[in-house]
């Protein structure tokens, strides 16, 4: 097939727009289910929130019109210009920006409010793209993988400030541009080895934590070495760290010290003894186990620390319910319970359209926004959930095809950037209705209301897009 060059209408990949277009519209319907009430004056109705999202849908579709406008090398050039100018919006939003709910992440102007952070994350896929297609960058580089790490996450510690949890998390879904690009696969075990650690650190009692670890330890290092004497000496290393830890953990803190900081005052002493002679043995193998028990150790010690100094009480008490730690059915976990009510009266097929008892009755909190998948659960039921799941799985096939056929490398780990953030969206928001993940307010992408996060995602989408129906022109 012939490709023409110039036209961009004909290369625009239309399977793509037909999906956003479906996602778009079933998600209006049950904004306006959610919303609607017997003596409203009917969809058209400006005051109500379905009524607000068809404005937001019409702007979506007149930017996505301007984007294309632009040509593709504009997204190239001036990425890092874009870049710089949110970061001094995301500064402007902590100085002049209104709170609301607790976070401090919008402008208001007139009646609209406007949250930077969305707008913040295709800003960074540009930038992340413009970096890592410039000709001497090298992943492989610490100083360029540095380069890149402050480039993601630098808009994500000044919406860290704001504070906006939800918003932040979604940040480190960039690690898989990275991976995708080259990125060390051992650096990503560790990643979800840290992640899963986290989990069981909060589940489990620390000391077994901590001896668990040093038993994988001993066990890797067994499997790499033969010497008996060096494993003794690991062994007794390893015990005499656990033996001091669990002590002080239970007999010596007070209010004024946590174990954090004196784990830490503990370890780095041993860990400089044991790396000095392994280093004068010239024993690096040995000494990359030793760094990574050393780093497991003090991730664990360290997430009662974080957890308190960190998160707000009712975001730990969020994850604490997520995990069966804590049963608070009318308190932080009354969103989720009520959320799972709505999803399974559903049934098969579901209550029927405009009739969900749940959703009349406004049962669920944010019912049109971070959790409007319960909504389609109790109207549309199994099927309802599983239409929704199956567009945004094939949606996401979709991007990964277009991603993949770049020539250009700047399309491609921009593509790879919309890819990774949409499925971040995607799994923690469902995740949060059916009680899977913490509930940490991150909106379903083209489905749930607002328009600054319909407005980004269209952004994100028509410029992979763009650059797509250029991918014959674009080399760098």
């Amino acid at each position: 097939m012939i490709v023409q060059r110039n036209n961009i209408t004909a290369n625009i990949d239309w399977i793509s727009i037909i999906l956003w277009l479906v996602m778009m519209g079933f998600g209006w319907m049950n904004i306006y289910s959610a919303n609607t009430l017997e003596e409203s004056s009917g969809a058209f109705d400006f005051s109500q929130r379905y009524g607000k999202q068809l404005i937001w849908i019409g702007a979506a579709l007149i930017l996505a019109v301007l984007v294309f406008i632009l040509d593709a090398k504009f997204y190239i050039h001036f990425s890092y210009i874009l870049y710089a100018f949110l970061i001094l919006v995301l500064i402007g939003v902590l100085l002049f920006g209104r709170e609301i709910n607790g976070a401090k992440s919008w402008f208001v102007i007139g009646g609209f409010q406007i949250q930077p952070s969305e707008f913040a994350k295709p800003v960074t896929a540009l930038a992340l793209a413009s970096l890592m297609t410039s000709h001497s960058f090298n992943l492989k580089k610490f100083t360029h993988l540095l380069q890149a790490g402050v480039i993601i996450l630098l808009p994500a510690l000044l919406i860290m400030l704001q504070p906006d949890l939800g918003s932040t998390v979604v940040y480190f879904a960039f690690v898989f541009v990275l991976f995708r690009e080259g990125f060390s696969a051992n650096v990503m075990i560790m990643l979800a080895g840290l992640i899963l650690l986290f989990f069981a650190t909060l589940v489990i009692q620390k000391p077994l934590v901590l001896l668990i670890i040093a038993g994988i330890s001993l066990l890797v290092y067994l499997g790499t070495k033969k010497s008996v004497k060096k494993t003794v000496v690991l062994a007794v290393a390893a015990g005499a760290l656990f033996g001091i830890l669990h002590t002080v953990n239970r007999h010596l803190l007070d209010d004024r010290f946590s174990l954090f900081w004196v784990g830490l005052a503990t370890m780095v002493p041993i860990a400089l003894f044991l790396a000095v002679i392994l280093l004068r043995n010239r024993d690096y193998r040995s000494l990359k186990i030793i760094a990574g028990l050393c780093i497991a150790i003090l991730f664990v010690i360290s997430v009662d620390h974080g957890m308190n100094r960190v998160l707000k009480p009712h975001q730990q008490q969020r994850i604490y319910v997520t995990l069966g730690l804590e049963d608070d059915p009318q308190g932080v976990g009354y969103n989720v319970n009520q959320s799972k009510i709505a999803i399974g009266s559903g049934g098969f097929s579901g209550k029927g359209y405009l009739n969900g008892t749940q959703t009349k009755l406004h049962f669920v909190p944010e019912q049109s926004t971070d959790f409007i998948f319960c909504t389609v659960g109790e109207e549309w039921g199994f099927l309802g959930t599983t239409f929704v799941i199956l567009i945004y799985a094939g949606f996401l096939l979709r991007m990964i095809v277009l991603a993949e056929r770049q020539r250009s490398a700047f399309s491609r780990i921009f593509g790879y950037g919309f890819i990774s953030v949409l499925f971040i969206h995607f799994m923690i928001n469902i995740g949060m209705t059916i009680g899977l993940m913490p509930v940490i307010g991150i909106p379903l992408p083209f489905f749930s209301y607002g328009g600054s996060s319909l407005w980004a995602f269209t952004a994100f989408l028509c410029i992979f897009l763009r650059l797509d129906a250029s991918r014959l022109e674009l080399l760098r």
